[in-house]
């Protein structure tokens, strides 16, 4: 009994405990996240009666996950430690940043979000903000990949900065900023890497593993600079909570390697798939066939409907 408790004391100490007794459930995100799903997939549903071979199931399950990521960033017990291990804080930037955008995205959510909303919604509130010049010429500038890159680098960085970082701990309203920058630069970056309808690449599909392997330099800087600087960069951990027996340095430096790592890792698989794809033939079911039935679905009831590829 005296090793399980020395075990236990090991992998979470008083103050984690005392953190993590203390948390309770944000429910206005929770409610948000579980009505964004709820919308998603009766969407989903209805999409998947006009056109069973649209949006396969995947589509929906990456959906879910990229939702469930943020939840898991922001509204589980996960973000109650934040402020006291910079490592629990870099596995939010990086949920929030490098994982739920790209899942969402990959969800081919703008048809599915539309259909599963009211009607009168969609119609009349939806359709004229989508059909407004001026947010069509912002959509197009904003979808550009330099833009998308800078977008992500900035976003990165700014808040990295110590005296940033430092006030993001101490206000909750510009912490909750900050989640929402990361989020908002994670869907940019990610747009021109998954394309997603109703996009139109603006690049060459070649450029892509190139684009995702600058977008790993900021990262790479920064990591290198917290792993090797000797010092602890944000005070405010100095005095945080101990989680896992770890110093702050430890702790800093674990981070560090969680990026960097981390990073590598999900740019390098879209790399290899987007690589596959451009050395292997063209599907016969093409981007452009398949965008083209997305359009007829977007701009037609789905009631009485049938469309089928060309």
């Amino acid at each position: 009994m005296q090793e399980r408790g020395n075990i236990h004391r090991t992998v979470m100490t008083t103050d984690a405990e005392a953190i993590l007794q203390s948390w309770s459930a944000p429910l206005g995100l929770d409610l948000t996240l579980c009505l964004t799903v709820l919308i998603y997939t009766r969407g989903w549903f209805r999409v998947r009666a006009a056109f069973p071979n649209l949006i396969p199931v995947w589509r929906l399950a990456a959906f879910i996950a990229g939702v469930a990521s943020i939840w898991i960033a922001i509204g589980s017990p996960l973000g109650a430690f934040d402020e006291a291990s910079l490592s629990v804080h870099m596995v939010q930037h990086l949920l929030l940043m490098a994982i739920a955008p790209a899942l969402i995205l990959l969800g081919a959510p703008a048809l599915p979000l539309l259909h599963g909303l009211p009607q009168t919604i969609a119609r009349d509130v939806v359709g004229p903000v989508l059909r407004w010049s001026v947010a069509k010429s912002l959509g197009r500038l904003i979808t550009n990949p330099a833009i998308c890159w800078l977008a992500a680098a900035i976003a990165l960085i700014s808040w990295h900065v110590p005296a940033v970082f430092e006030s993001a701990l101490r206000h909750d309203w510009l912490h909750e900023l900050e989640h929402a920058t990361f989020f908002s630069a994670g869907l940019l970056f990610w747009w021109p890497v998954v394309q997603p309808w109703p996009s139109i690449a603006r690049w060459p599909r070649w450029s892509i593993p190139m684009y995702l392997f600058c977008a790993t330099l900021p990262c790479d800087l920064l990591s290198a600079f917290l792993a090797f600087c000797d010092r602890v960069v944000y005070r405010s951990y100095i005095s945080a909570p101990r989680l896992f027996n770890l110093s702050p340095l430890q702790d800093q430096e674990c981070a560090a390697a969680l990026m960097w790592v981390s990073i590598t890792l999900i740019y390098l698989v879209p790399v290899v798939i987007v690589t596959m794809q451009l050395l292997s033939p063209r599907s016969a079911l093409s981007p452009e066939k398949t965008w083209g039935a997305f359009q007829t679905l977007a701009t037609q009831p789905l009631e009485g409907s049938k469309p089928e590829l060309s």
